[in-house]
């Protein structure tokens, strides 16, 4: 896994004082403990053997604080980390917007920002972020139209980009088009960038994939309209012309390695008619065929792959990837359209997961309602059908291994299911809730201690029930908490995200909310999908960070919570089913992460990770 330093960061702390948090990393010694220094002030009489925070009563917003480990009763410098104080409990990177444009049709657009990753790019131990910029008219898939070109940048946290790449008007701008992974492929000590590109994308260094003048784009001068006053059906789409893979790389963004992106449009072409695409996809514009998914994993248990994915509402297809030496190359496919794979067509979601839920030490690829053993081969399908959200990881602890749980959009067709917990192992449904129709979201997480495991909920109904499935006498789910979580205030149970706020539900009063959090000025992206710009735990201890954007997109603001913890315990980031996770955050739509263990009220310490850091060093090794 990839090394990270001591993430040293302080803010105002809740109450008074100032709360400086760091790392607990996967791989110090289990019995590491740490001296915290105020300047050359030493704020602890014995070193902090506990959880990784502190609160310094006397401390001001001009303080700097200084975190060094204890190993065997002996201070070390190795492994320390210092913070100023982020005196607004926020840290403010500004941005450049891509230039307006306008489209053949003589639409104008601007650009705004929805999601992002995150990812050591330069091998310093610290995160760099990795944003994409959406035009301000990009499309559904069913849509016709143009769209603006999407851009990919990077940024140091003090506000330097690093590079800017342009994907070019061949690569149509939406939530199901553009799916970015950011990690280290190679183990060089240093994340790479992969993602789908065609003619004319632009790396970070103005070298040009393909054939820089080629326009792909159907003009639709031969479709008929969609709808009464709504551009002609195929206007601005793209079902022509050459798709690579392409991995960059993340200190300059220069294109490293392409390989054509897998699979094709049409059966061994990237030029399918209309009636071929239907016959292939199930529609003949570009509906089904141009919805992509992205993920990372572990399928050797030791070191990472790329998972590029193309359909899901019928045919669905998943291809492994390995980047290593500078080279791209197929570790294995799936498709449903093999002979004695239908059971698998038809399941997959506006998202994936990826997790190890055999417990062989290989990751394995929860596409909605299939999942895709570590090989590439077919582990199982519940045969509920497609859904708009999803949810891995140690739901019922009670219950050995991991659990999925989500809606679906297709109870008509799937005997009246509207959500369904399932293990994850064997896909054997655990229980479930009737649906009629689309059940567009659902949730789950430890919001209320009085019950153990993750308590779980879906938009079709008020009811909040147990992980065991059984409704909680008198609690209602709030109408904001179907989309965001995260990890934000001093106990261990789950908060939400809800547009400029995180809250907190309150169980005591039938799940009324608290905010714990108002990021004024601030607002959420992906409109009804109501999720952060990127959340994870990129500083300081176990808890989350979450970034939200500026209405005006010339900034992001990075929060980090002010909230004491007694919890020990290394951060999520050295947890490779988490970190697995944050890299597919930005797929299509965006789901919470979830570790590989039960992290709530009551919960036991995971065991610390069998892991080794890849430390990227001047010379490469």
């Amino acid at each position: 896994m990839e090394y990270l330093d001591r993430g040293v960061v302080a803010v105002p702390a809740q109450g008074g004082g100032i709360l400086v948090s760091w790392r607990f990393l996967g791989n110090d010694p289990d019995d590491v403990a740490f001296n915290l220094y105020r300047g050359s002030t030493l704020l602890n009489s014995a070193p902090l053997a506990g959880a990784t925070n502190f609160v310094d009563s006397s401390g001001t917003t001009g303080a700097q604080y200084t975190v060094r480990p204890v190993v065997n009763g002996v201070e070390t410098a190795d492994g320390a980390g210092t913070a100023s104080v982020w005196g607004n409990g926020y840290l403010s990177i500004p941005l450049t917007p891509p230039p307006s444009g306008v489209t053949p049709a003589n639409e104008a657009y601007d650009y705004v920002i929805k999601e992002a990753s995150a990812g050591d790019l330069d091998g310093d131990g610290q995160y760099e972020i990795i944003l994409k910029w959406d035009p301000t008219n990009d499309k559904d898939n069913a849509q016709a139209g143009y769209t603006g070109e999407v851009y990919i940048d990077a940024y140091r946290l003090n506000g330097a980009r690093l590079w800017r790449i342009n994907l070019g008007k061949n690569i149509r701008a939406g939530s199901h088009y553009t799916q970015f992974q950011v990690f280290d492929y190679d183990g060089d000590g240093r994340a790479e960038v992969a993602m789908r590109t065609s003619d004319g994308t632009v790396d970070g260094t103005g070298d040009v994939i393909g054939n820089p003048t080629a326009d792909w784009r159907d003009n639709g001068s031969t479709s008929t309209p969609s709808t009464a006053g709504q551009p002609p059906r195929m206007q601005g789409k793209i079902i022509s012309g050459p798709e690579y893979l392409t991995v960059f790389n993340g200190l300059t963004g220069k294109a490293m390695a392409s390989a054509p992106y897998w699979p094709q449009r049409g059966n061994g072409t990237d030029n399918p008619t209309r009636a071929q695409l239907n016959t292939i996809w199930g529609d003949d514009y570009a509906n089904r065929s141009d919805r992509f998914l992205a993920g990372t994993a572990y399928l050797d248990g030791q070191r990472p792959s790329i998972i590029m994915a193309r359909g899901y509402y019928a045919r669905s297809t998943i291809a492994a990837w390995d980047y290593r030496n500078g080279q791209l190359t197929q570790r294995w496919t799936f498709d449903s359209a093999i002979p004695g794979l239908s059971a698998y067509s038809g399941q997959g979601n506006h998202q994936l997961s990826v997790a190890d839920v055999d417990e062989d030490g290989k990751d394995e690829i929860i596409y909605g309602s299939m999942a895709i053993d570590d090989n590439g081969t077919a582990l199982w399908s519940t045969g509920l059908r497609h859904g708009d959200a999803l949810h891995v990881g140690d739901l019922i602890p009670s219950r050995p291994g991991l659990e999925r749980w989500g809606p679906h959009e297709e109870s008509g067709k799937n005997g009246g299911i509207g959500a369904s917990m399932v293990d994850a192992r064997t896909g054997e449904v655990i229980w479930s809730r009737p649906g009629t129709g689309d059940v567009a979201r659902g949730v789950v997480g430890d919001i209320d201690p009085r019950y153990p495991g993750a308590e779980a909920w879906t938009s079709s109904e008020t009811t909040v029930y147990t992980a065991e499935g059984v409704a909680i006498p008198g609690a209602i789910r709030p109408a904001q908490s179907i989309a965001f979580m995260v990890w934000w205030d001093s106990d261990d149970t789950r908060e939400f995200f809800h547009e400029n706020k995180i809250v907190k539900y309150d169980w005591n009063r039938n799940g009324s909310l608290v905010t714990l959090l108002t990021a004024v000025g601030m607002e959420k992206s992906n409109g009804t999908k109501n999720t952060p710009v990127l959340s994870a735990d990129l500083l300081g201890d176990w808890r989350e960070e979450v970034i939200w954007r500026r209405p005006d997109n010339r900034e992001i603001r990075l929060y980090t919570t002010p909230y004491a913890s007694t919890r020990r315990l290394t951060t999520l980031m050295h947890d490779a089913q988490y970190r697995c996770a944050i890299a597919w955050q930005n797929t299509a739509y965006n789901q919470p992460p979830h570790p590989s263990f039960f992290l709530g009220e009551g919960m036991v310490a995971p065991p610390r990770s069998d892991m080794v850091v890849r430390k990227y060093h001047s010379a490469g090794s």
